[in-house]
């Protein structure tokens, strides 16, 4: 039998050898950026683009015409007024709790309301199902979409304010699991005619979620996607523009764990009656699917692997995927003849060609008739190779390659591999980095950072197997830094993503653990001075760790922790535990009130005072329960920050965290 540690070797993708140099300071590592692959490259029309190497670099401009470039003037971003513009040359602008629209100069009132609990045009749904806006222009721009969110009775969560003179409460709507959520509807105002219709959705209860609005391409339809409150069940409705009225259910999922539509719908080029629809509930993966407006559907034959759409010309669909290999991102063109008749039914799909080469993470651009696209690509061990290619695979041209970002830096060897779910079904993906000057005599100290949360990938084939440059900094001063995407986390199927279902933490610890176990068999591992960081997600995560796994964990940095799933938002706490009566049992075991008494070793909390995502009814409950107990635990609140710490203020919290480490580990 092997060890373990054979075992380890055994899967090592990729290696990223460490060289000598000068040290990171905080300030190059948090908030100056150095060490990471900063190039970019973007279209500015069909045929011309501009790339720059880096931060603080000079812009280039470029053609698919012709390998001369010169000097581009990048213009200053302009301030805007609030409106945002129609293709049309309509507008519209949300102010405070209210929609106007402007027309030929004219202001018009397109959803007034003088009470905070009635938003028109605003953001719904915490932004979660993949949208983020609270309205959408047709096509033409001559109408648009929007929400008007109903919040009456969402309860109040206060923030405390103290920049004024003596304090303020802010009222946070916050809908909190199991409790009142807000009722939604959607309008049609048509500047031609000045008015609104309303959609009549009846699915479900009122407080149902309508997500992913998309107008087909002749202005005549809205299409919506509409998802009872406990996200079993979704319906894809078409609605008529002009009246509201439902024209017909197109298709529907539903889902024993859960349902979560990220995606408007996109129709073919050219067709009003054919579009494309992306679901991981139909084949275990998030893939394509050819559908009508009648409802026939038909699957896009794509080999296993969760996939982007990226765009359609009528002829070819693009789409990049990891079917590869998960921690890789690569381009696909499939052709499709979709007939004017029988469209879905007697359509050809062709096999995809994949169009980048080269093992890692290719960021793609195509341009607007998609005959090119921009490919940024770097793996663990090369920094960036930003390269121009055309979609029918016959020209290619490189535009520039990075040197090392770490060239004058310390650079400790940086490893890539996998190790085996806890179950055994899956593969999990790491990211290892050694101490400076690793010598494997010695024994080192190991931080485990962790998010391991949904929609987040930590590991991938990018730069450095995709760093944070913190890592970097704590490898120079001797630790040993180790992160890992256990099951849960995105980009690897619905089976290895709903494995969590009623349960958050149990099955992303059980493969964490693994993990650890593994490393802690290399004989240069102190499994005495093991700690664990991370924050949201990742702070739940490092408190479920530190008291469930005592006798691994001898201190951890918990940022913004969950501590209790009951007081967490509606939207994304229901998807993924539904709720106190439906799932008590799921609620007592994943809970860290109730585990605060195992916690044995030294805990700090970060968290911003007004944090308006994981609120601080989580961490000050989480203290007093410790409190109760007699058990000791550090707390250190960001007063003006939110769910996290960004700016200069992020120097002063990292400074922080790795202050703990080298006190106490």
């Amino acid at each position: 039998m092997l060890s373990c540690t054979a075992l380890f070797a055994q899967r090592v993708i990729d290696t990223r050898e460490a060289h000598p140099g000068k040290y990171l300071t905080m300030e190059e590592a948090i908030f100056k950026g150095v060490g990471y692959c900063r190039a970019q490259a973007a279209w500015l029309d069909n045929d011309t683009f501009v790339m720059m190497k880096g931060r603080g670099e000079a812009p280039v401009k470029g053609s698919v015409k012709t390998t001369v470039t010169e000097a581009y003037k990048m213009e200053p971003r302009k301030r805007g007024d609030g409106w945002i513009t129609s293709p049309a040359g309509y507008a519209i602008k949300l102010d405070g709790s209210s929609l106007y629209g402007r027309k030929d100069g004219r202001e018009i009132p397109i959803g007034l309301s003088d009470d905070d609990n009635i938003v028109y045009g605003g953001t719904a749904m915490r932004n979660e199902f993949g949208f983020s806006k609270g309205w959408e222009w047709s096509p033409s721009g001559k109408s648009v979409a929007f929400y008007r969110k109903d919040q009456t009775d969402v309860t109040v969560f206060p923030l405390l304010d103290i920049k004024s003179r003596t304090g303020s409460l802010v009222e946070l709507k916050y809908p909190m699991n199991g409790m009142t959520s807000e009722k939604l509807r959607i309008g049609i105002y048509s500047f031609e005619k000045e008015n609104t219709v309303w959609l009549d959705v009846t699915d479900f209860g009122e407080d149902r979620y309508i997500t992913n609005l998309a107008w087909s391409p002749d202005d005549a339809f809205i299409f919506a996607q509409v998802v009872d409150r406990a996200q079993h069940h979704m319906h894809l409705n078409k609605y008529s523009a002009t009246s509201g009225k439902l024209v017909r259910t197109i298709l529907t999922e539903e889902n024993d764990a859960w349902i979560e539509p990220l995606d408007p719908v996109w129709f073919i080029k050219g067709r009003n009656d054919v579009f494309l629809y992306r679901t991981a509930n139909r084949d275990g993966w998030r893939h394509l699917y050819l559908v009508d407006t009648v409802g026939t559907v038909r699957h896009l034959p794509t080999a296993n692997g969760d996939l982007e759409y990226l765009g359609n010309d009528g002829t070819n669909v693009f789409y990049t995927s990891g079917e590869q290999n998960p921690v890789g991102n690569h381009l696909f063109k499939m052709k499709l003849r979709v007939p004017a008749k029988k469209a879905v039914a007697k359509a050809s799909f062709y096999k995809p060609v994949m169009l980048t080469s080269g093992r890692g993470w290719h960021n793609v651009s195509l341009n607007e008739d998609f005959t090119w696209f921009l490919d940024n690509c770097s793996n663990t061990s090369t920094p960036s190779v930003v390269t121009l290619r055309s979609t029918d695979g016959k020209k290619s041209r490189e535009l520039f390659a990075l040197d090392d970002p770490l060239k004058d830096y310390a650079s400790c060897k940086v490893e890539l591999g996998t190790v085996p779910s806890a179950d055994g079904a899956f593969e999990n993906y790491y990211r290892l980095v050694y101490p400076k000057d690793f010598d494997p005599a010695k024994k080192y100290p190991v931080i485990v950072y962790v998010y391991g949360g949904p929609h987040s990938q930590m590991v991938q084939d990018a730069w450095l197997g995709e760093i944070r440059m913190w890592e970097m900094l704590m490898a120079q001063r001797g630790y040993v830094v180790y992160v890992q995407d256990n099951r849960g986390t995105q980009n690897r199927g619905l089976a290895f993503e709903q494995a969590i279902n009623r349960q958050c933490g149990k099955a992303e610890m059980e493969d964490q653990i693994v993990g650890i176990r593994h490393l802690m068999e290399n004989p240069w591992v102190d499994s005495s001075r093991i700690g664990v960081h991370g924050w949201s997600y990742g702070g739940f995560m490092t408190i479920s760790l530190m008291t469930t796994y005592p006798e691994i964990f001898k201190l951890g940095v918990a940022g913004g922790p969950v501590i209790d799933w009951k007081w967490y938002e509606i939207m994304y706490g229901e998807r993924y535990m539904d709720n106190p009566e439906t799932n008590p049992e799921g609620f007592e075991s994943t809970s860290l009130i109730n585990k605060a008494k195992n916690l044995k070793g030294k805990l700090l909390i970060c968290q911003g005072a007004v944090d308006d995502t994981v609120v601080w009814e989580h961490s000050l409950s989480f203290i007093q329960e410790c409190i109760d107990n007699n058990i000791q635990v550090d707390y250190f609140p960001y007063p003006v920050a939110q769910h996290n710490v960004f700016g200069r203020n992020r120097i002063h919290l990292m400074d922080k965290v790795t202050m703990y480490f080298e006190d106490y580990l």
